[in-house]
């Protein structure tokens, strides 16, 4: 198996190489990218250096930016800058060539082409050109542009023509066209005139100074820190119920709900908020004192008695990381709990020393005992109720759902793709000493977010293929922190399995997993970053002519960071903001629709989300009845597994309308039919997850990806894809509604095979 290491020179942690007696010059060279690695490999054999491995992946617990923002980063901003037009004076016929008037003589091409070129090889227009910001490689794609203008033009600027004209007679200096020349190049190449300006406004090295409702009150920060089933959040949630105010801040939007019920069941009035959904304790839906939500949800502006900001140790995640250092820095609240890893706490007491803010830290040891068994399962036929088998494909967790069927186990399952209400449900059912269903097959979805009472943990597999930011499929050994997390889900407190067990499905993993549980987990040396929509709107002011993809290149090119911090990955807004880049839409507008929650490996998904910009970009609104139409509403339960992703599909297109909902209310304005729609949907692939082995054998026995090998990103062929089903879906929309299902399910199955 071929091994590629990327070698990083910055203090951002992927792969550390712990070194001891090394020079240290090497000491620094401390982030190492692993890519397709065998997971017990071992490059050293002299005690000075050891590896330590970690996911490099999008989904990772690195802070590592991704390797695309690290090339964008490494760019000169002269590479990254689009020219724009030269709207200067256009002269027409109709006024008569004014500049020939004037000198009484026409130019010639002949004539002024060796001119221009004595001009590129004068010494003092190289030197001028570089004082004023032009680069040896900008200066002649500046000149080039210069020179087409101005043998392009039937009628030249008068004030052109003149100076030509002098410079042909003796009468100037070939050097008195550099005025002209770096007034076209600075309209062309706006940045030349504004670079400072960008360079201030990309300044991200002191992220405390943007929140000054924080700064102006004393907080006191906790940390709870422990592994998985300690209790550590308890203990912050009852310090929110007995306060006069509070907000929850969760990674998950189950996690919010779980908060916003046991609040309001305990007595105290809580309001729950996410990018799809608000829910009012009060009729009246006045806002109560105390509020749940997701991270990226939390405020800023509002002052509170006592926050919550759970999973702390996200700070690290390389897309959503910035969320929780906002939440860190910018919380107004007197109390602060923190619950995570351990690995968070001295980054985080570093951000906070330099807000003069210190940490009270509260450690908390598992409350059940957790044992690593000495056997591997080897066959599906061992298992026992209570079992929890973990894997990191939809096609195994398919073919162990199957196999394990066809054996007589009543089988829960539980995928990342799967809407909330159906992920409890399933959760219910396996968690029901009175329901048959003892075996549970999932994804790393269980890692949070969910309550379940799991006695054994098997890994199927300890690598983890994932698609790294170019969309390359990368194969990583699952890092400690996740392995911990998922591992930690077996023996739950107040449960009948006081005690819980961790194995893997194949020998040869045994080991390895027994090593990874027993390794400390790395300390986080970076949080997240991103830029804002306000930071943004200023870089577009200044740079008029680029498109937002070019103005998130240029900003992530200049941006200035303490060691303190990464740029989080910024590639789907990218690959979002090149869906729309033909769309007319303000720019506000534009950014917010590329930050919406977009599943970008489903075309269906990205092609409902073009339709939904070209609907709000013709202002024309999107009612229910619209929706029904383009969606193909009602829908039929699935008879196979192409069907039932094709609704999980459908699910989040709804998902992606109540998003935008919430910021775009005059033209999604139908949330509460919409919802309605969600919910039927939801008892439809309730049914078909329930009876998932049926859908398997009426595929074939398969299902879910067929990925093999590299997928390499191409985002215009993925755009031709998304425009080419799009138009599918308008033709298919006058077509009978006999035919609607069929011609759905058609495009569904194309996707899935893709």
């Amino acid at each position: 198996m071929r091994i590629s290491l990327r070698c990083y020179l910055r203090s951002i942690p992927q792969c550390r190489i712990v070194t001891t007696n090394t020079p240290a010059i090497l000491s620094r060279m401390v982030n190492i990218r692993i890519i397709d690695r065998p997971p017990h490999i071992s490059l050293f054999n002299n005690n000075q250096i050891s590896i330590r491995f970690c996911s490099s992946s999008s989904s990772s617990s690195s802070s590592l930016p991704s390797p695309n923002d690290n090339e964008i980063k490494d760019k000169d901003i002269d590479t990254l800058v689009q020219p724009g037009q030269d709207h200067s004076t256009q002269f027409s016929d109709e006024w008569g060539d004014i500049g020939e008037e004037i000198t009484g003589r026409k130019l010639l091409k002949e004539e002024i082409i060796p001119l221009l070129n004595k001009f590129l090889q004068r010494p003092t227009v190289r030197q001028l050109a570089a004082e004023n910001g032009l680069k040896p490689k900008l200066l002649i794609e500046a000149f080039s542009s210069f020179r087409k203008k101005i043998l392009d033009s039937k009628i030249l600027d008068p004030e052109i023509h003149i100076l030509l004209s002098d410079i042909l007679q003796g009468k100037g200096h070939v050097d008195d066209l550099f005025p002209s020349f770096i007034k076209h190049a600075k309209t062309i190449y706006p940045h030349i005139d504004c670079l400072d300006d960008l360079k201030k406004i990309s300044d991200l090295r002191l992220p405390p100074n943007w929140y000054p409702e924080a700064r102006t009150i004393n907080r006191k920060f906790y940390f709870h820190c422990g592994p998985t089933n300690s209790g550590k959040t308890y203990s912050a949630l009852n310090r929110f119920l007995e306060s006069k105010s509070g907000i929850y801040c969760g990674p998950l939007k189950m996690l919010a709900v779980e908060v916003f019920q046991k609040a309001n069941n305990a007595g105290v009035a809580c309001d729950l908020i996410t990018g799809e959904e608000r829910r009012f304790s009060d009729e009246n839906q006045s806002p109560s004192a105390h509020v749940s939500c997701t991270v990226e949800m939390s405020s800023v502006n509002q002052m509170y008695e006592v926050a919550i900001i759970d999973e702390i140790q996200m700070v690290r995640d390389p897309e959503r990381g910035w969320a929780w250092t906002r939440a860190l820095l910018g919380i107004a609240a007197e109390e602060i709990h923190l619950c995570g890893e351990k690995a968070a706490l001295n980054l985080i007491i570093e951000i906070l020393s330099t807000t003069g803010e210190v940490v009270q830290i509260n450690e908390y040891k598992r409350l059940t005992e957790l044992n690593v068994e000495d056997n591997a399962l080897e066959s599906l036929e061992n298992v026992q109720p209570g079992d929890c088998i973990v894997c990191f494909s939809k096609r195994d967790i398919y073919n162990v759902s199957l196999k394990l069927e066809r054996m007589g186990h009543n089988v829960a399952t539980i995928y990342g793709t799967l809407p909330p209400a159906t992920k409890l449900l399933q959760c219910s059912k396996y968690n029901n000493p009175n329901d048959p269903c003892n075996i549970l097959v999932a994804t790393d979805a269980i890692g949070m977010g969910l309550n379940l009472s799991i006695r054994r943990i098997i890994f199927y597999s300890l690598i983890k293929p994932t698609f790294n930011s170019k969309n390359e499929k990368t194969l990583d050994v699952i890092p400690v922190s996740q392995a911990l997390q998922i591992a930690g889900r077996a023996g739950r407190y107040n449960t009948q399995y006081h005690q819980g067990y961790v194995t893997t499905y194949k020998p040869e993993d045994l080991p390895i997993l027994k090593e990874v549980l027993a390794s400390p987990i790395e300390d986080i040396e970076a949080a997240g970053l991103h830029p804002t929509l306000d930071q943004i709107e200023m870089f577009s002011f200044l740079l008029p002519n680029a498109s937002l993809t070019n103005l998130l290149d240029i900003f992530v090119s200049l941006c200035q960071l303490n060691p303190y911090y990464f740029m989080c990955n910024i590639e789907s807004i990218k690959f979002l903001a090149g869906i729309l880049e033909h769309i007319s839409l303000p720019l506000r507008a534009r950014y917010v629709f590329c930050c919406a929650p977009v599943d970008n490996k489903s075309n269906f998904v990205c092609a409902m989300f073009l339709k939904y910009a070209r609907q709000y970009s013709n202002n024309q609104p999107m009612t229910a009845n619209w929706l029904c139409q383009t969606l193909k509403f009602p829908f039929r339960r699935p008879i196979n597994m192409a069907e039932l992703d094709h609704l999980l599909s459908v699910y989040d297109c709804l998902d992606l309308y109540l998003w935008l909902s919430y910021r775009f209310p005059d033209v999604f304005f139908d949330q509460e039919s919409v919802r309605d729609i969600q919910r039927k949907l939801d008892e439809i692939i309730l049914d078909g997850v329930l009876n998932i082995t049926k859908l398997l054998r009426a595929s074939g026995g398969g299902g879910g990806e067929h990925h093999k090998g590299q997928r390499m990103y191409n985002p215009q062929a993925r755009f031709k894809q998304i425009n080419m089903l799009l138009s599918n879906n308008d033709n298919s929309s006058t077509s009978n509604n006999n035919n609607n299902n069929t011609l759905n399910y058609k495009i569904s199955s194309k996707i899935h095979h893709h």
